[in-house]
C-alpha cells in the first residue's frame, strides 16, 4: 500500500498565489512522475470553508477550515501576505493564522514557511533559536520582530531541524523541489525539475534578485552625500583612508560612524557598491569582463569573480548568461 503524505496549505484572504499554487503544482507532479507512488495529497485550510481571495484576484476554494484540521500531517505549508506601505511591503501577521499554526505545528512532521510565511512561523515561536530566510524585501522586519531568530537573506531556502524556510515567491518552487528530494530522492525531484523547465538546485542566492544598496537613508546628511560620491567615482580611490579624508574625520571614527549609519563597514559597501555596477553592465551591455572590472572600479577580472562570488554567489558569465537583456 502506497504511504499517504498529506500536506496542508494555509490559505487566508490576500494570500501570495503562486505561494499555493507552485508547492501543489509540485507535489502534483511527483506524483505523476512515480505513477502515484509519492502519496501527496493537497489540502487547503483557511479560517473558514469556503473561497479565499488571493492578492491576484483569483479565488481559492479551501477544503477545510482551521478548526476541522486534524489528526497527523506530513507536512505543513504556511505562506504569507504583505500590505504595501509607502516604504515598501510588510509582512501581513493574522493572529489567527498565527494561532492555528502554533496549534497544527506539532501535528505535522515538518513545517515550511514560503516567502514572508516565515514572518506568520516566527510569530508561532516555531523559529526562536533558528536560522530562517525570507523575502529579502522584509528579511530585516523578520529581524527586528524577532531577535531570537537568525535571519539569513540570501539563501533561496533554509533547512532548520524540522522547520524549513523559503525566500521569495517563486522560491516556492525551490523549496518544495527540495521537499521532494528529502522525500523521493534527488531523482524524483529532478524529473519534477525538468518537467518545470526549472533548475534542481538553483545557483545563487536571493541577492541576485535585490539591490544590496537599497538601504534608508542615513541620519546624517553627510554620510548620504558620500554614498551619492561613492556611486559616482567607483573607480576612484575608495579605501576607507581616502574616505576619512574626504569627511576629514579619523580613519577610526570615520568607520565607527558609517557603520552606526549604514549597517556595514566602509570597505563593505563599496564592493557592494562596485557588484551593484558590474550587474547593471552586466545585465546591459556586451562589454568584456574586464572592461567592466576597470569601470566599476573592481582593477581585475580576477577581482570582480571573486567580489560576485563573494556579494551575490555566483560568478560573472553566469549572472550574464540569466540577467542578460536584449539591447
Amino acid at each position: 500500500m502506497a504511504t499517504t503524505r498529506r500536506i496542508v496549505i494555509a490559505v487566508f484572504p490576500d494570500v501570495d498565489l503562486l505561494d499555493v499554487t507552485g508547492p501543489a503544482e509540485v507535489f502534483a507532479l511527483a506524483n505523476r512522475e512515480t505513477g502515484g507512488a509519492a502519496g501527496y495529497r493537497v489540502q487547503l485550510a483557511g479560517p473558514e470553508s469556503g473561497v479565499v481571495t488571493t492578492s491576484a484576484g483569483v479565488r481559492l476554494v479551501t477544503d477545510l477550515a482551521f478548526a476541522d484540521v486534524d489528526g497527523a500531517l506530513d507536512t505543513l505549508l504556511v505562506p504569507g501576505a504583505v500590505d504595501l506601505h509607502p516604504d515598501g511591503p510588510v509582512a501581513r501577521i493574522d493572529p489567527e493564522v498565527v494561532a492555528w499554526v502554533k496549534a497544527t505545528a506539532p501535528l505535522a512532521r515538518r513545517v515550511a514557511s514560503v516567502c514572508v510565511g516565515a514572518h506568520v512561523v516566527a510569530a508561532a515561536g516555531l523559529l526562536d533559536g533558528k536560522t530562517a530566510t525570507t523575502h529579502w524585501s522584509t528579511a530585516a522586519q523578520l529581524a527586528a520582530d524577532h531577535p531570537a531568530v537568525r535571519v539569513d537573506p540570501d539563501p533561496i531556502f533554509v533547512r532548520c531541524g524540522n522547520v524549513w524556510t523559503g525566500a521569495g515567491i517563486s522560491a516556492c518552487m525551490d523549496l518544495s523541489l527540495a521537499l521532494v528530494a528529502e522525500d523521493l530522492g534527488e531523482e524524483v525531484a529532478l524529473a519534477v525539475a525538468r518537467q518545470l523547465v526549472m533548475y534542481l538546485k538553483r545557483q545563487g542566492g536571493q541577492s541576485q534578485f535585490s539591490v544590496p544598496l537599497s538601504r534608508p537613508p542615513a541620519s546624517r546628511r553627510d554620510i548620504d552625500e558620500l554614498r551619492m560620491f561613492i556611486a559616482d567615482h567607483l573607480d576612484d580611490d575608495l579605501s576607507t583612508a581616502a574616505l576619512a579624508a574626504r569627511m576629514c574625520l579619523s580613519e577610526r571614527h570615520f568607520a565607527r560612524v558609517f557603520r552606526q549609519e549604514t549597517g556595514t563597514t566602509p570597505a563593505g559597501y563599496v564592493e557592494a557598491a562596485r557588484v551593484e555596477a558590474a550587474r547593471r553592465l552586466l545585465e546591459s551591455t556586451d562589454e568584456p569582463l574586464d572592461r567592466v572590472a576597470a569601470v566599476c572600479g573592481l582593477g581585475s577580472v580576477e577581482t570582480l569573480h571573486r567580489a560576485m562570488r563573494k556579494q551575490i554567489g555566483t560568478t560573472p558569465a553566469a549572472y550574464r548568461r540569466r540577467f542578460r537583456t536584449t539591447v
